[in-house]
């Protein structure tokens, strides 16, 4: 359904009410309504955002992003849906802006105007805000043209304005601060420092970060070189280009990430370490800030943190459910100890996060000691180390042993006196999750015993050993058959992952997944439970293929055989399997 602007009441075109009034009671009414409807806030978040608005005097959806309550984007879906408003996806976006020249640039800019095209006497506007109506009917009224409005996300209209207006007004502006940072010596700080809080550097690191947001990134990658400053995006776990800067601007960008950090930024020669919390588009995400220095400057990568992507649930984690049943069992021990293990990013932190979620009630008292905190957990005590004044994860053990707790989850078992700690925890009644580093389940006892950790309190003590990857999902917008599913069908046809109709396929690309073909991951797991049999392998120091062969006669799959199962029903490839596995 159109909305088009009528000057003398702006209603939607076949409707048969006015445009809500969005400084009334009646519009936090009923559009609260609807959100519950939608199932976008509860009962108790409905009657908060609305008693803030009364007291604050400001509009109901502004409270609603301002709370954390609804994010942006989800904001301007349910406006849209609310309003009966199309969104604007990224294929309406034109080559060249209509009206340049006719209507001056900083009135549409400012009040987040976008025109996108004129057809007859139609003109089709991107809005951000559809329920402040002034602008668009000034803009009615100048042009005479018809108003047929879209709702645009204040990321995508950002984008789009840049593209638009913004390239060649930044250009000029970049070209000059990229002289002047390049120089600024690394004596004169205060030159530094004012240039990296100009508008043109603080616009372009806040895009390179809103843009990473977007594209669903989980690292921020500035690696500066002799010739250009290269910004990458780590996506679904590879490596992504997004732009090129000038080399002239390594120092103003690394200067403005590490204000916003609170680093030293006169400290160029050795590695730096902070946190940056922002609230964009309405979400709280938190940035792990690390700095590097090398021969062209300084390598800066931000991990990003982000709460609401964040799904604590094992099925949608992608565990398989005997491995979930399995692993909820062991769980269920009163005491010992249950190692998660695979390589840096392979998702082991946020797998011990779901099982500590599950097993938090008010009746136990959890404890968790990490480097660092990744997420805040309710109802778990968590404690960041911090080695530079002595509190490392031995002495951080020893006095949380003193807590009275129930269950400790160890960031990582990185030593021998860690490892000893969390050996002798188990063995007092306490419930032990930790990490490790190795990459398969039956590694994991050998790495414990060069620790020097004795055979027969490993025997006694692990429980289970869960070892994980991640692997890529095929977007289901533009999946396709494999050619070669025939062949493979025959290939694979006695394996223990062909059960059920094969749906092989291969990646496309759509605008959906920006063109990679994969959107999102999945876990591929493998879980050995230390059995009888395993007690003894263990204690007589087995090497880790008998152990192997062992846990997968007592039924454990492997996960290689894990992920063969997801790629044999289309979740992902082969290829991406052998990938993570490295398996040829």
């Amino acid at each position: 359904m159109e909305a088009k602007t009528q000057l003398a009441g702006f209603a939607l075109a076949g409707a048969d009410r006015a445009w809500p009034d969005v400084n009334g009671p009646a519009f936090a009414e009923t559009f609260g309504a609807f959100l519950l409807r939608e199932k976008a806030i509860d009962e108790l978040a409905l009657q908060r955002s609305q008693r803030a608005a009364t007291q604050s005097g400001e509009r109901f959806d502004h409270v609603l992003t301002k709370l954390g309550l609804v994010s942006e984007a989800d904001l301007c879906t349910l406006l849209g849906k609310f309003l009966q408003i199309p969104q604007l996806d990224a294929g309406d976006m034109p080559m060249e802006p209509p009206l340049r020249g006719d209507i001056p640039e900083k009135f549409i800019h400012a009040n987040r105007l976008l025109p996108l095209s004129i057809e007859g006497r139609r003109l089709r506007l991107a809005v951000t805000d559809p329920l402040d109506l002034e602008p668009v009917q000034a803009l009615a009224y100048s042009t005479g043209l018809e108003i047929e409005l879209l709702l645009a996300t204040p990321q995508l209209f950002d984008k789009a304005w840049a593209s638009l207006y913004g390239a060649q007004q930044d250009g000029v502006a970049f070209a000059e601060t990229d002289s002047r940072a390049h120089e600024a010596s690394e004596f004169d700080l205060q030159r530094l420092r004012d240039i990296a809080n100009e508008a043109p550097v603080v616009r372009r690191v806040n895009q390179i970060i809103g843009e990473a947001i977007e594209a669903r990134a989980s690292d921020i990658h500035i690696e500066p070189s002799l010739e250009a400053v290269q910004v990458r995006y780590r996506i679904d776990g590879a490596l992504r280009t997004a732009e090129t800067l000038p080399p002239g601007l390594k120092a103003a960008i690394a200067s403005r990430i590490k204000i916003m950090a609170r680093l030293d930024i006169a400290e160029r020669r050795l590695p730096q370490d902070g946190r940056i919390k922002l609230a964009i588009r309405g979400v709280d995400i938190d940035f792990r800030v690390s700095t590097l220095p090398t021969a062209h400057g300084e390598s800066i990568v931000l991990r990003i943190l982000d709460r609401s992507q964040i799904a604590l649930d094992f099925d949608k984690l992608g565990f398989e459910p005997q491995t979930i049943g399995e692993l909820r069992r062991v769980m269920r021990n009163p005491n010992g100890i249950v190692l998660v293990t695979g390589p840096t990013g392979s998702g082991k932190t946020t797998t011990l996060y779901t099982a500590l979620r599950e097993l938090t009630k008010p009746d136990v008292k959890v404890f968790t000691v990490e480097d660092p905190i990744e997420y805040q957990l309710a109802g778990v005590n968590q404690v960041q180390v911090q080695p530079a004044i002595g509190l490392d994860f031995p002495n951080t053990l020893r006095a949380i042993l003193r807590q009275d707790p129930d269950i400790i989850m160890i960031g990582e078992i990185r030593d021998a006196e860690t490892a000893k700690i969390a050996i002798q925890a188990s063995l007092t009644g306490h419930l032990v999750f930790s990490t490790l580093h190795t990459n398969s389940a039956a590694a994991s006892i050998t790495r414990l015993i060069d620790m020097g950790v004795e055979n027969y309190l490993i025997a006694s003590t692990v429980k289970a050993v869960l070892a994980q990857r991640l692997v890529r999902r095929l977007c289901p917008h533009c999946a396709t058959p494999l050619e070669t599913r025939a062949q493979l069908r025959a290939q694979f046809a006695g394996e223990i992952f062909a059960k059920g109709p094969d749906r092989l396929s291969a990646p496309g690309g759509c605008a959906q997944c920006r063109n990679l073909g994969y959107a999102g991951r999945s876990t591929i797991a493998e879980l050995l439970i230390m059995n009888d049999r395993m007690q003894r392998l263990v204690c007589e120091s087995a090497p880790d293929g008998e152990l192997e062969a062992a846990a997968r006669e007592n039924g454990m799959t492997t996960m290689y055989q894990c992920g063969m199962t997801k790629a044999w029903r289309g979740e992902t490839t082969i290829d991406e399997v052998a990938r993570v596995t490295r398996v040829d």
